[in-house]
């Protein structure tokens, strides 16, 4: 939610929650209710959404994979922005002040550019995965598992949480001409365009030309030379010629058949994950270019509609990576749906089982004689059950003397057979 710095009208503003400059524009009602309606709709979607992506990998067990580590990391990185970024530009909006004091004007900054960092690094982390993945699946047994995901996980929250520190000392709470008190940079535009470029370098250049590089070989060697996998399976299978193959005829037409199902699903994944990538780049390129430009030139260009776009851009970024995993995954289709089937189940249950209390409560206390009733009846079938018990233990008891004196008489005509044959 940083503004312009007041203290000087060439001061160029880079917070990606920016209110423009020109004051007639956004304090007319239009642009507060698109702006209020644009970001309501892309948070919401994008909070619900990441939620979603979240659970749908910690609760299912075949969804926890190293790939999918990475995009639950990349899942709390857009919703730290959303929160952090979006929600606030709510208020300001409608207020036009900052109403949240210094401790919430460094916190939420901090937790704005925390959030955009950590996305990034997230995307390079997942983008390398793949490259092992595919183009070195030996070594990929022993480098992409859940374990080293979960380290590098941590180590992509690390490395922002100590460079975002920056923040709580470029930031501070200003006043502007009109005695509104605004979340603004303390610095001059000269001061900060180090830290900007490093910025620009570190979490946009850098992983957008390492995941061209890493892409193009994945496209190698997915899309131009899928048979030596193929041709591999097959010499490995005539070289071993085990009998147990002999045996089974169709165990040989099935595995080339596994094969095609493996490419074909490395294929599906690379694409998703090349696809966010994208949509990363494009997105984000608005609001980088406008605060590159601004950079450089003696007259910041400030229109507020054009401002607004690109908030809007960077919030759908972080907003449109779940529908990108729905769409294109039918795994995580299949665990969205399971989810939802889930939570209607449980409403469901807990709908009948209070439907029921309540009903049973109701008609006791309207007819208290029923649960009398009810009563007397539990103890009728009560006595006669211990009645049935009783009559069933003594037919035992007599039947159980029947088998006592049975072997003896058995042994006593068993004694006078053998006694007349030895006569």
């Amino acid at each position: 939610m940083i503004t312009e710095n007041s203290s000087s009208k060439m001061d160029t503003p880079t917070n990606i929650s920016l209110v423009g400059s020109v004051e007639s524009v956004t304090e007319s009602i239009e642009y507060k209710t698109v702006s209020v309606f644009l970001v309501l709709l892309v948070c919401g979607v994008g909070i619900v959404g990441n939620i979603m992506v979240v659970l749908v990998v910690l609760t299912t067990r075949h969804m926890r994979t190293p790939t999918n580590c990475y995009l639950v990391s990349l899942a709390v990185a857009d919703l730290t922005v959303l929160v952090a970024a979006g929600l606030p530009n709510i208020s300001d909006s409608l207020v036009g002040a900052w109403i949240y004091g210094h401790a919430g004007c460094l916190g939420i900054t901090y937790f704005q550019y925390l959030g955009i960092n950590v996305s990034s690094c997230s995307i390079t982390a997942f983008t390398v995965e793949r490259y092992i993945a595919i183009c070195h699946p030996m070594r990929a047994q022993t480098v992409c598992t859940v374990s080293r995901a979960k380290r590098i996980i941590a180590g992509v929250w690390v490395f922002p949480c100590v460079y975002c520190m920056l923040w709580f000392f470029l930031v501070d709470i200003q006043v502007n001409r009109d005695n509104r008190v605004q979340c603004g940079y303390r610095v001059s535009r000269d001061l900060y365009l180090p830290i900007y470029l490093i910025d620009f370098a570190i979490f946009y250049v850098f992983p957008l030309l390492l995941a061209i590089v890493l892409y193009g070989l994945i496209a190698r060697i997915l899309f131009m030379s899928p048979m030596p996998h193929r041709a591999d399976t097959a010499a490995t299978a005539a070289v071993r010629g085990t009998c147990k193959e002999s045996a089974e005829p169709g165990n040989k037409a099935s595995r080339p058949a596994r094969s095609r199902s493996g490419v074909s699903s490395r294929k599906q994944v690379t694409k998703m994950l090349a696809v966010v990538v994208i949509l990363f780049a494009l997105l984000w390129m608005p609001y980088r270019t406008l605060v590159l430009v601004n950079s450089f030139v003696a007259t910041p260009y400030l229109d507020a509609w054009f401002l607004l776009f690109c908030r809007i851009c960077i919030y759908a970024n972080s907003a449109i990576n779940p529908v990108v995993y729905n769409l294109m995954s039918q795994k995580f289709r299949a665990a969205f749906r399971g989810l939802y089937r889930c939570q209607e189940q449980e409403v469901q249950r807990r709908t009948l089982s209070t439907i029921n209390t309540s009903t049973s409560v109701v008609r006791d206390m309207l007819d208290p004689s029923l649960a009398a009733n009810g009563k007397n009846k539990q103890q009728c079938s009560g006595v006669k059950a211990e009645k049935e018990n009783r009559g069933v233990s003594s037919k035992g008891d007599a039947q159980e003397k029947e088998i006592k004196v049975t072997p003896q008489s058995i042994k006593v005509s068993g004694e006078e057979t053998m006694d007349q044959s030895v006569v």
